[in-house]
């Protein structure tokens, strides 16, 4: 049909009997609706069956009409490719559910269609049957509730209910067939009977299923019989198709399923006549594997990726930013056009065939679509054909060529990839290369394990080459293979994401921290290919809406969801700041957040679990306070929790529950058990230490105090070393109105209700005491050397204290207010961002504050936002000069 007419039936239907003696017959066979259609009306449910007939006839008769309306209505433009897949899709799942009421009716008269399901795969699963497809279904049932006769096993019912469906939709007579079935997309189909009982097929997928099978389900249905049984299995089974942790022998089977494709079909890969438009190179099958290699990659995360069909699962993903716009369109206008060729191709004599023809044969096919000749149709094609064989060709490029074996010419492969000739360099690389392939270490000891490696050694190793120190990087990766229980998943997925091992190699080479997060949890890399991973945590209230969503009462499944969720949420920013992806003081304020939700959600769900059995402290609660670099909102990767806890209400009072305690006794066990909730490892692992020194009287007071308890202590008793820490105080958990009433008893304090001391000269003990006790890890401590942080935080609150203004945790909003006051010198808030990013930066790639290495050096540097090394010690020279001069400034004369 020319673009832009409107449906012509009339050269259709002479298109039809000119070029497709299949629908030709259709049209002399169904004279009445041949008439119709010829009239315009296009009936996709008219049918020529009566009543009373055989319902084997009924559906083939059924299907007749069916096939001349949908082809008919194509040729004239009437039907787009969608609503004739649609169409044949729901013929295809109305006659297969007519199928099974059939064979379970016969065998069981007035018994309904239950516990027997057809779950749809492929073509039908995703509602993208073509003009003469198989239908692949998988039969099911359920041996407690299938009908069958007595003195007949369920299994034995089911097989023959089964049998009885594929013989009365693919058995032909005069009116030719209704569907060829092809049940071998089932478990083990060459061991398996054809209809299996439910509960073994969820065993089978849970735990013994093939990767590529991963793949089919994505179009996975419930197509007909007991929708109820088929919607349990699928959801049973969701898991295993959908994972979160991702498996990248999925991806590399797929792929390997493509080249063998490719090379069995090498006769059709070959564009023009004879093409093969399922399998060829830039085929439907390539776009159809493009999507689902992308939807298994990042559908466990996204569920709105999940799109069974293939141009609705291109555009999810273009939407979601996985696949560009221009990719997707691409291909989807190539698989439109391949499939309605196909289409073509098989109205032509209702073959099942996906080859283009050669000759007269072709001209024919052209034809039948309105074409001028086969060279027409060859030339339509052409373009997008090409257009998608590249861009799944950028996906796919091959297996790349494996490292050579013999010692000498892999040291030589690696010192042409990079390695240096001598020292740890290229021989040790090589030798540590050969000890992996000798299974020096148990998760590289299975033939999986070792394929896998060589797979993805010619990418990781280039990667590590290229790393800022290769020699540091293949350590490490070293120490990560020896503490992996299994290597496979790891090494799939960097074959799969090239641009990960990089990534890979640059943590491995600097963040000592996070390769030892890997060693522990390697399902961590995961996060990285996540859209979010390099994106700035959310607030305090989103983070702790999803740390929480885990919560139904399962305390236990609460504290490994939260650990679970921070250490991957903590890896990722970590991840972000050497990969030079986030400044470091934007990332500890992420760090912060994260914290501050983690509390939120934990000592939430640490209430509701004390409640249970101890009730509630009428008119009470629990209110925690922040103090330190967490009250401050500015935390690094090792930080631990200053918390304070306190309690509002009458400290005489009584809990309300099965166990009742008094309210000071209620309080501590609770605070107790939030601490463990914060700090105690679980089986997801460790979450941050707890520092509880900082309430009243120390660790010679109670854990717990009231809220008048805490007043009365900082207005009479606090020393000025508390004062201090004050200032960074913050509730972090408690009502509105608790919070309000703890941080108006802190304003209060802080400005003027505490005793009158020699400020300054107290401050100057307490430094120099700390400094004895302890002293300066290395040459980079940015917290402890003179002119650090801590003289810089000390300098800031000693200002506030004094002055009684500028009081607010962050010392990014204190400094200036102070400063603009005239109560700090200026610089000071330079000097705070640069030892801060300092610290969050050296937490990560040299905490043990020694001058790094070379290599990682340069890091610091851009994380500084500083040209070289040389320019970071003296930045941090300069930097620590300013500072010990204002808090001399500060203390006068005063030096402890």
């Amino acid at each position: 049909m020319p673009p832009g007419s409107g449906p012509d039936f009339t050269d259709a239907i002479q298109r039809a009997r000119s070029h497709a003696p299949f629908l030709s017959l259709l049209l002399d066979r169904e004279p009445v609706l041949a008439e119709r259609l010829a009239a315009g009306q296009i009936e996709l449910g008219f049918t020529s069956a009566e009543a009373d007939m055989p319902v084997a006839r009924q559906l083939r008769l059924d299907r007749r009409a069916l096939a001349l309306s949908v082809a008919i209505g194509d040729l004239a433009g009437a039907l787009d490719l969608t609503a004739v897949t649609h169409a044949l899709t729901d013929f295809a799942d109305a006659a297969l559910d007519r199928a099974i009421r059939a064979a379970i009716a016969e065998r069981t008269p007035g018994e309904e269609p239950r516990g027997f399901v057809a779950i749809a795969l492929g073509k039908q699963g995703s509602r993208e049957l073509n003009y003469s497809s198989d239908i692949d279904p998988i039969l099911l049932f359920d041996p407690r509730t299938l009908p069958h006769r007595a003195r007949e096993e369920p299994e034995e019912a089911a097989v023959r209910v089964a049998k009885r469906v594929v013989e009365l939709l693919q058995a032909r007579d005069g009116d030719g067939y209704v569907l060829r079935v092809d049940l071998r997309l089932r478990p083990s189909p060459e061991a398996t009977p054809i209809a299996l009982p439910v509960e073994g097929a969820i065993g089978y997928y849970e735990s013994q299923a093939l990767a590529w099978e991963r793949a089919a389900f994505i179009r996975a249905r419930v197509a007909a019989g007991d929708k109820a049984l088929g919607s349990y299995f699928l959801d049973a089974i969701r898991p295993f198709v959908w994972r979160r942790g991702l498996d990248f022998g999925a991806i590399g089977e797929i792929r390997d399923l493509s080249r063998r494709i490719r090379d069995h079909y090498a006769s059709g890969q070959r564009f023009g006549p004879g093409y093969d438009l399922k399998r060829g190179r830039g085929g439907i099958r390539e776009a159809e594997f493009f999507a689902q290699i992308h939807q298994l990659i990042h559908g466990g995360r996204d569920p709105a990726l999940r799109a069974p069909a293939t141009r609705d699962g291109l555009a999810a993903l273009a939407g979601a930013g996985w696949i560009g716009a221009d990719e997707a369109a691409a291909l989807a206008q190539s698989y439109t056009l391949l499939r309605t060729i196909e289409h073509r191709v098989q109205m032509v004599d209702d073959r099942q065939t996906h080859t283009l023809p050669t000759g007269e044969a072709l001209d024919g096919v052209a034809r039948l679509h309105g074409l001028a000749d086969g060279a027409d149709l060859v030339e339509l094609l052409r373009e997008p054909v090409a257009t998608a064989g590249r861009i799944y060709d950028a996906l796919d490029d091959g297996q790349a060529a494996g490292l050579p074996h013999e010692p000498q010419a892999l040291a030589d492969w690696l010192e042409t990839a990079g390695f240096a000739a001598d020292g740890e360099g290229a021989s040790k690389a090589a030798a540590r290369i050969a000890g992996w392939r000798a299974g020096r270490y148990p998760a590289l000891r299975s033939p999986a394990a070792r394929a896998a490696l060589e797979a993805v050694l010619p990418v990781l190793m280039p990667a590590l080459a290229g790393a800022p120190d290769p020699a540091a990087a293949l350590l490490r990766l070293d120490v990560l293979f020896e503490r992996l229980s299994s290597a496979i998943n790891i090494l799939r997925l960097l074959e799969a994401r090239p641009g990960l091992a990089t990534l890979l190699a640059t943590i491995l080479s600097h963040a000592a921290p996070l390769a030892d997060a890997l060693a522990t949890r390697p399902e961590l890399i995961d996060w990285l290919i996540d859209a979010s991973a390099f994106e700035p945590l959310g607030s305090v209230a989103e983070l702790a809406t999803e740390l929480g969503a885990a919560d139904e009462g399962d305390y236990q499944a609460l504290l490994d969801t939260v650990r679970r969720l921070v250490g991957e949420k903590r890896f990722a920013v970590g991840a972000q700041i050497v990969a030079g992806a986030a400044d470091p003081l934007d990332a500890a304020g992420g760090y912060a957040r994260l914290a501050e939700a983690a509390i939120e959600v934990l000592a939430a769900g640490t209430v509701a679990e004390f409640a249970r059995a101890h009730g509630r402290v009428p008119d009470s609660e629990l209110v925690i306070l922040a103090f330190g670099r967490t009250g401050g909102g500015a935390l690094t990767h090792a930080s631990d929790l200053d918390l304070v806890y306190l309690f509002t209400g009458d400290f005489a009072a009584e809990s309300d529950g099965a166990k009742p305690l008094g309210a000071t006794l209620y309080y501590n066990r609770l605070a107790q058990r939030i601490t463990a909730a914060l700090s105690v490892p679980t089986a997801a692992g460790p979450l941050y230490p707890v520092d509880t020194r900082l309430r009243p009287s120390g660790t010679q007071g109670p854990l717990v105090v009231s809220v008048e308890s805490f007043a009365r202590y900082q207005r009479e008793d606090a020393w000025t070393w508390e004062h201090m820490a004050l200032t960074r105080a913050r509730p972090v958990f408690g009502s509105p109105a608790a919070r309000a009433a703890v941080t108006g008893v802190i304003a209060e304090v802080l400005e003027g209700a505490r005793p009158e001391r020699d400020l300054p000269a107290e401050a100057a003990t307490m430094r120099a005491d700390m400094a004895r006790h302890k002293p300066p890890a290395g040459p980079l401590d940015a917290k402890l050397l003179p002119g650090g942080l801590v003289d810089l935080e000390f300098t800031v609150h000693l200002a506030q204290l004094l002055h009684r203004s500028g009081f607010d945790p962050d010392l990014r909003v204190a400094i200036p207010t102070l400063t603009a006051a005239g109560a700090l010198p200026d610089g000071l808030l330079t000097a705070h961002d640069l030892l801060t990013r300092l610290l969050v930066t050296l937490r990560l790639v040299a905490p043990d504050a020694q001058e790094p290495p070379p290599a990682t050096q340069a890091l610091i540097a851009r994380a500084l936002r500083l040209p070289d090394w040389p320019a970071v010690l003296a930045a941090f020279a300069a930097t620590r000069q300013e500072v010990e001069a204002a808090w001399r400034g500060m203390i006068g004369g005063c030096d402890g």
